[in-house]
């Protein structure tokens, strides 16, 4: 039988007793297979309740027998049969109760569902009543003595007053677990019997539609980055658009929104209540008609997002600009790029003599170098910085000779800036498959560049290649040029690269260029 339908019928069972409908409480233990000792021991209870021992020792034996360890059930069989005049097997129940009870002076049976505390004192009594009546004078006040030392503090006299039954030769009555008293299964076990359903059913918590009663779900419907609009659907008023609000607004609740003069907000609705639901700053607020006038649908600033609800940027920059449209917005010789940004063929190709005779076999092997992804050259491992530079001069003018040089590293996105023999001798190191990518930049390529405009970084940037300018939110940018329509090229914390236009917008107007 499975525990759920046990502990159903068990349920059942206690639902009766607590009517006092014994019949019926019988009738529903009796059809659980394979009852367990507690529910065997409540059959024997009922069977007490309405006074038929016999029927109450078959119960209680079937308990000690599911379970010989539950001193509560050797404690109410030897009631019974100390009722049944079944002196002997009395005495033996109490000896196994006291046995069971492990030298502690009580067990609180709560937790496995009956509300009954069986205490030492209590089996040591019913021992004594036993022994009353098989004439065992002497060792019954020997029991109640020492029932009397295991009493808790506070308790009643009344064992005080069964030893002096006891030696006036006068019989003890028994005691047993109250009536009414029963094993009860879990509350939590009786709660998960019928299936629940924790979800529900959903409902429209709050939506900027007026009287929404759609259950359902939809796609999230595009934004137009800087202000806010509803789909035609949730535009039910012929007075909903744009108004201005014309003097401030401060509600009266301190957790509503307030709104500054000026400010324009998208008004849904207008009620005969003279109040106007409205949506700014991305959020529902109920706002005075008086305070409102009807203005034209704003156009969005490209550079600033202002009450609205702001988009993050993609996770995926923008395609990068092709070196043609670099050329054009920066002239002279192309600084500051990427080799992997283009994976064209190479446009000039140049052999580079050995400079030492006696360099081994593997220094002398060619290795392509590839700058700017422009030029492709062949070098070798003897090759000097000073002879490396000259090469370079020959090849992209005196500008990229003063350059500043740098390699990555192959273990890691980091690049060092060869600066001598030492950082030399590294970045032949990172020669793979007889190629080897170097990057060169001027020292002050943008110094004498004008400053067009500044913008303020609404979101950290993370440098992809080495053209990139890396920096975090909240950093101010000065651009120097206008790459596309996606990107910019600027200047931050002595820095200078390309970066998407969309990770920042343009500064106000109090940190703008003096």
């Amino acid at each position: 039988m499975a525990y759920r339908d046990l502990v159903r019928g068990w349920h059942e069972g206690i639902l009766a007793m607590d009517k006092g409908d014994w019949d019926s409480a019988l009738k529903i233990f009796s059809t659980i297979e394979e009852p367990s000792s507690r529910i065997y021991f409540n059959i024997g209870c009922v069977h007490l309740l309405t006074g038929n021992p016999e029927g109450a020792l078959q119960a209680f034996d079937k308990t000690v027998t599911k379970d010989n360890r539950l001193a509560v059930g050797f404690f109410q069989r030897g009631f019974v049969h100390l009722q049944l005049a079944m002196y002997e097997e009395a005495l033996y129940d109490c000896s196994m109760a006291l046995t069971h009870l492990r030298n502690n002076p009580f067990i609180d049976y709560k937790q496995l569902g009956l509300r009954h505390m069986l205490c030492a004192w209590e089996v040591l009594y019913n021992t004594a009543a036993v022994q009353c009546r098989l004439g065992l004078w002497q060792e019954a006040r020997i029991t109640l003595e020492e029932a009397v030392r295991q009493r808790p503090e506070g308790r009643p006299t009344s064992l005080d007053v069964a030893l002096e039954r006891v030696q006036n030769h006068l019989l003890l009555e028994p005691v047993h677990v109250p009536l009414g008293e029963f094993f009860r299964p879990r509350k939590e076990e009786v709660e998960q019997l019928d299936s629940k359903d924790f979800l529900g059913k959903p409902k429209v918590i709050s939506s900027v539609i007026p009287n929404d009663e759609y259950i359902g779900f939809e796609p999230l419907r595009p934004q137009r980055q800087g202000f806010y609009e509803p789909s035609v659907n949730a535009v039910r008023d012929h007075d909903s658009g744009y108004y201005r609000v014309v003097t401030h607004y401060y509600p009266e609740d301190s957790e509503e929104m307030a709104v500054k003069g000026s400010t324009i907000i998208f008004v849904l609705n207008k009620g005969a209540d003279g109040w106007a639901t409205a949506i700014w700053d991305g959020q529902k607020l109920r706002i005075p008609n008086s305070h409102l006038e009807p203005v034209h649908a704003p156009k969005a600033d490209k550079w600033k997002v202002s009450n609205g609800i702001p988009l993050p940027p993609v996770k995926v920059p923008p395609n990068r600009p092709h070196l043609q449209e670099m050329d054009q917005q920066q002239p002279g010789p192309a600084e500051g790029e990427d080799t992997a940004a283009n994976d064209a063929d190479p446009q000039a190709d140049s052999q580079v003599p050995l400079a030492q005779d006696k360099a081994s076999s593997s220094e002398n092997r060619s290795i392509l170098l590839k700058v700017h992804c422009d030029y492709t050259v062949k070098v070798n491992k003897a090759l000097t910085l000073s002879d490396l530079r000259s090469l370079l001069r020959e090849t992209f003018s005196q500008q990229a000779e003063l350059g500043k040089l740098s390699c990555r590293l192959s273990d890691s996105k980091e690049f060092i800036v060869i600066s001598g023999e030492e950082e030399l001798g590294k970045m032949w190191q990172q020669v793979t498959d007889g190629r080897l990518t170097l990057w060169c930049q001027g020292t002050d390529a943008c110094s004498d560049r004008p400053v067009l405009y500044r913008m303020v970084a609404h979101h950290g940037y993370t440098a992809q290649r080495p053209e990139d300018l890396e920096f975090n939110e909240g950093d101010t940018l000065d651009i120097l040029s206008e790459v596309n329509e996606e990107w910019l090229e600027g200047h931050c914390n002595g820095n200078f690269g390309i970066f998407p236009k969309c990770f920042a917008a343009q500064a106000s107007i109090e940190a703008a260029l003096p």
